[in-house]
């Protein structure tokens, strides 16, 4: 048969090679942008995922408005452990975990609601909406005077601490703080978090829904992958949505950060006349000129209509300029995107919509209208991109295909643009794949248990 040279398969599977060895090859892969594509469904990794990632990192879990009066909660997971996040009697919030202390039963059953006390359907042993156990049935038949209630509170993550309203979590005792974790990260996610005094709000609840795909193709992709945008969303140039010029996505920087984290901050494409920061109502250009932590933020704002990124491990956002259908303005948005692992090759997709709370009663209904229509479940964009994490995963899983390398050479010897005004190694093109060579070195890094 014709054609051209073709990488040879690696000779021994990798279900059948030790796994500390098979994760320090690709780590090594990584670094010179290859990889094997088993390290994307090998569910032996699902497991170890488990350990070595979730349950030693920060993981997001809710944003503060989600819990806007005491007694609001909402339930969230790390991996499989199950958490309820609320707002208690003083306006606190805390993270406990959803485990009665007696038996280890699920105490809460309702994914949110407003509550003063947990009650466990086994036993009824009730505590308040602190995590301290405030009363166990037939106290003094059952166990006398023995029983110390303060012992038996609910447990709560070592670790929680949250950023501009952002929620995060973690349940390694010994991880570095949140602030730490995010880094350089946090001058970016500035530029959607504070853009104005009234800060951010979550409007209604999270969109919620099962994908047959790993967890870790929503991440690579928005982490950097720019490159996806004309052949996966072809539809939309053919409907006028996107101009056709293959660099419509391609500047005027993809940035790769420390810790796994990265992002594309994309401009106006060639050929188009769009408003400047992103065409965001005048009082919400007005603010964020006021509140923005330094001039070099405006700057960045001013010119830029597509935000995608992700914090490390399986936190996404997108804050974009786009019409809903080819007859409308374009309008901006802001998603949030959370990517929790099911198995090695399901995960349940998690999309929150956000506006600043002082935005006008218009555009926040604009705003949320279009994020459904282009990126809620059914949105147009959102089937493109889940079509192909569905494929991916299905041509990566098998015992032949996992064998094969992976090619993410893509602008690996590119150098960073110096006059850049953020942090980062920022590369002036969206072309590139070092922000996804940090998010997969990194992940690997926490596998082999660095």
């Amino acid at each position: 048969m014709g054609g051209g040279a073709v990488r040879p398969l690696k000779t021994d599977l990798p279900l059948n090679r030790d796994l500390e060895a098979y994760l320090t090859d690709a780590r090594q892969g990584v670094e010179r942008g290859a990889f094997p594509a088993g390290i994307i469904t090998d569910p032996r990794l699902h497991e170890r995922e488990k350990t070595h990632v979730f349950s030693k990192t920060w993981v997001f879990i809710a944003h503060e408005t989600e819990l806007p009066d005491p007694g609001d909660y909402v339930i969230r997971y790390i991996s499989d452990d199950s958490f309820i996040v609320i707002r208690d009697e003083s306006g606190h919030v805390r993270v406990l975990l959803n485990s009665c202390r007696h038996h280890g039963n699920v105490l809460c059953r309702a994914e949110m609601g407003n509550t003063s006390h947990f009650r466990c359907s086994y036993h009824g042993w009730t505590y308040n909406n602190r995590g301290d156990l405030v009363g166990v049935p037939a106290l003094a038949e059952s166990y006398g005077d023995t029983l110390d209630k303060s012992r038996w509170c609910l447990v709560p993550p070592p670790k929680v601490d949250s950023y501009n309203g952002l929620i995060f979590a973690c349940t390694d005792p010994h991880a570095p703080s949140l602030l730490d974790h995010l880094s350089d990260l946090r001058w970016y996610l500035d530029l959607f978090t504070r853009r104005s005094e009234a800060g951010l709000r979550v409007v209604g609840t999270p969109q919620r829904w099962i994908v047959d795909s790993n967890w870790k193709l929503g991440a690579d992709n928005f982490v950097g992958d720019a490159y996806h945008t004309l052949m996966t969303h072809r539809s939309m140039v053919e409907v006028g949505l996107l101009p056709p010029d293959p660099k419509v996505a391609s500047a005027p920087a993809h940035i790769a950060l420390p810790n796994g984290h990265g992002l594309g901050v994309l401009g106006v494409p060639p050929g188009m006349i769009l408003p400047e920061f992103q065409g965001y109502p005048e009082e919400i250009v007005e603010s964020l000129e006021r509140v923005y932590p330094s001039p070099e933020h405006v700057a960045v704002a001013r010119r830029t209509i597509f935000i995608h990124g992700n914090v490390f491990p399986n936190l996404s956002f997108l804050n974009v300029l786009v019409s809903k259908d080819h007859m409308s303005a374009p309008v901006p948005f802001l998603t949030l995107r959370l990517w929790h692992p099911v198995s090695a090759d399901k995960m349940e997709m998690w999309s929150w919509f956000l506006v600043e709370a002082d935005a006008p009663d218009w555009f926040q209904e604009l705003s949320y209208e279009c994020y459904v229509r282009t990126f809620g479940i059914s949105g147009v964009f959102e089937q493109d991109d889940t079509e192909n994490w569905r494929n991916v995963t299905r041509g990566t899983k098998g015992p032949f295909s996992s064998q094969q390398t992976l090619n993410y050479e893509m602008g690996i010897d590119l150098k960073p643009d110096q006059t850049w005004p953020g942090p980062g190694a920022a590369y002036p093109t969206g072309y590139a794949e070092a922000a996804q060579r940090s998010f997969w070195s990194e992940w690997l890094r926490y596998m082999v248990g660095e």
